[in-house]
């Protein structure tokens, strides 16, 4: 089991590295999108856009729009501290054997790798998951736009 472990950490430590880029790729995203929201550019109210372009979607269809728009940074938002936790204990059995062996240097190394990566993991995290809390919020907003604007055609 303790060689099985092992094998992992690389992999995990490379997809924790990947999901912190991806947070500050999306983190960028996202504040170019809000500058382009509070300047009115039509293609920054994605969902809105969307409905002009594609009139034949319905809500159902701008909502599953809408959901698969935040389906990777939600899974960012919830695999990354997964990772972190998992980036933390791989290294601490052979930190743990180093110390009974009272190989200090050894210790500091493996611990060092597992505190960096779920610090990394929870930084990604958190970044990920505003990003998907406001844009949630935003595709709301729009759709709301949207129902009260087919309501105003409806009338007139």
């Amino acid at each position: 089991m303790y060689d099985l472990s092992q094998v992992f950490l690389v992999p995990v430590l490379l997809v924790i590295a990947l999901l912190f880029l991806y947070a500050f790729y999306a983190l960028g995203a996202f504040l170019w999108q809000a500058v382009q929201r509070r300047r009115g550019v039509p293609e920054a109210f994605e969902l809105c856009h969307l409905s002009r372009v594609a009139p034949f979607l319905d809500r159902s269809a701008l909502e599953a729009e809408a959901v698969a728009r935040l389906e990777l940074v939600r899974i960012a938002t919830r695999v990354a501290p997964m990772l972190g936790l998992v980036a933390t204990m791989i290294p601490m059995g052979p930190a743990l054997r180093a110390l009974g062996e009272g190989q200090l240097p050894e210790v500091a190394t493996r611990l060092t790798v597992a505190f960096s990566a779920v610090i990394l993991a929870l930084v990604a995290s958190a970044l990920t998951y505003a990003v998907a809390h406001v844009r949630r919020r935003w595709y709301a907003s729009d759709l709301l736009a949207l129902e009260r604007e087919a309501r105003e055609k409806a009338c007139a």
